[in-house]
C-alpha cells in the first residue's frame, strides 16, 4: 500500500461488488489497498465482536472443493461464518455429480441457483474461468490446477506488507516446486504492481519458473535471477516463500523423490546465511522443507499468514457481495 485510504474509499471499490475473482491479472493496486484497509479494520474487531456482527445472515456459500484441501477450505469457511453467512461444503469429486459426469459447466449452472457466492478448487487449470463464464452467482477461484491461486496471493500479500511495512524495494526469494507452484504463480504475478521487486527463483531446471511467466515479469519491470544454488539465492532475500514439493504434480514417486530434500531450511541456515530480519512465509502445508526448529524464531511469518488468510477473505466476501451502501451501513454499527 502506498497510501493510506479511507473506509469510504473503500467500499466505493467497484473492482470487487459483484465480480468474479479468477485470476491475480484483474486487481488493481487501489483495489488492494482498499480490501487491506477492510482487512484491518475485521482484525482490529477481532472474532469475537465479529461474531455479534452478522453483516452477511442470510447469504449462502457453496464451497466446491474437488480437490484437497484442508487450510483454504476451512479458512473459506470459516471466514464466512464469521460475518453470519451458511456454508454448504462439497469436498471431493466422488460427492458430486462430476462422478456421475456431469460437465463442471453444468455443475455450476445449477449450483449457482442455490447461493449466493461459490468458492471452487478444481484440478483443472482454467477451470475457474469456465465456472465464471457460465455463472451469474460470484465465482472465487480457490484454485486451478497448477495455474493460479488468486486469494492466497493477496493473503501472502498482506503478510509480506505487514512483516515488511512496504511492498516495493524488495527481494523475494521463491524455493521450491516452481513449475507446478500455483500458489508462486499468482504471488511473482500480482508483484508486478510494485517497484524494485527482485524475485530470486530457487529450484532445479527441471522445477523452474515456466519461461513465459519469466518473460511476463521482466516485462514489467521485475528483476528475476533463476538459480539451483539455495544458499546464495536466500542470502540477500527480504522475504523467503518456501514451498513443498507437490507429490501429486509428478508423473512418478521417482522423479519426486530425486528432489524431495533439495532445499530444507533450518534455523542454523538461517542465522548463518540470511538477513537477521528476513521473512519466513510458506503457504502449507509443508512436508520437510522448514525444519520444525525455526518455528519459534520471530522471522517464522507461517502461522500468521494463514492467520491473515481468515481476514482477508472476510473482507474479500464482504466487497464482492455488499453494495457500497451496505458495507457503509454495516460498518457505521460497529
Amino acid at each position: 500500500m502506498t497510501k493510506k485510504q479511507t473506509i469510504e474509499s473503500t467500499i466505493q471499490a467497484d473492482t470487487w461488488n459483484g465480480n468474479n475473482v479468477v485470476s491475480v491479472s484483474q486487481f488493481t493496486e487501489s483495489a488492494i489497498d482498499a480490501l487491506f484497509e477492510l482487512t484491518d479494520r475485521l482484525k482490529a474487531m477481532g472474532r469475537s465482536q465479529l461474531r455479534q456482527w452478522n453483516p452477511l445472515s442470510g447469504y449462502v456459500l457453496s464451497n466446491l472443493f474437488f480437490e484437497a484441501s484442508t487450510r483454504s477450505r476451512i479458512s473459506f469457511a470459516s471466514a464466512f461464518q464469521y460475518l453470519g453467512g451458511s456454508v454448504d461444503n462439497t469436498v471431493g469429486v466422488v460427492f458430486s455429480s462430476i462422478s456421475k459426469g456431469e460437465s463442471l459447466s453444468d455443475t455450476i449452472r445449477v449450483v449457482q441457483g442455490y447461493v449466493d457466492v461459490i468458492v471452487l478448487r478444481h484440478f483443472t487449470v482454467g477451470s475457474a474461468r469456465i465456472a465464471a463464464d457460465n455463472s451469474t452467482t460470484p465465482i472465487i477461484n480457490a484454485g486451478d490446477g497448477i495455474g493460479e491461486h488468486p486469494t492466497q496471493a493477496l493473503l501472502d500479500l498482506y503478510t509480506i506488507y505487514n512483516e515488511t511495512k512496504r511492498l516495493s524495494d524488495l527481494t523475494i526469494a521463491v524455493v521450491g516446486d516452481l513449475q507446478h507452484g500455483r500458489t508462486v504463480h499468482s504471488l511473482v504475478h500480482l508483484m508486478r504492481l510494485y517497484t524494485n521487486i527482485h524475485i530470486v527463483a530457487i529450484a532445479p531446471n527441471d522445477l523452474q519458473l515456466p519461461a513465459d511467466s519469466v518473460h511476463a515479469l521482466q516485462g514489467s519491470g521485475i528483476r528475476v535471477t533463476q538459480t539451483d544454488d539455495f544458499k546464495v539465492g536466500i542470502a540477500t532475500a527480504d522475504v523467503i516463500y518456501m514451498t513443498r514439493l507437490q507429490r501429486e504434480r509428478f508423473q512418478s514417486e521417482s522423479d519426486y523423490e530425486r528432489f524431495e530434500k533439495l532445499y530444507i531450511l533450518n534455523r542454523a541456515l538461517i542465522e548463518s546465511v540470511c538477513k537477521p530480519d528476513v521473512v519466513i512465509m510458506h503457504p502449507l502445508p509443508r512436508t520437510n522443507e522448514i525444519h520444525p526448529d525455526v518455528d519459534d524464531l520471530n522471522q517464522a511469518a507461517y502461522f500468521r499468514q494463514t492467520d491473515n488468510g481468515l481476514y482477508v477473505r472476510m473482507a474479500l466476501f464482504l466487497l464482492v457481495l455488499l453494495s457500497p451502501s451496505e458495507l457503509r451501513n454495516h460498518l457505521n454499527t460497529v
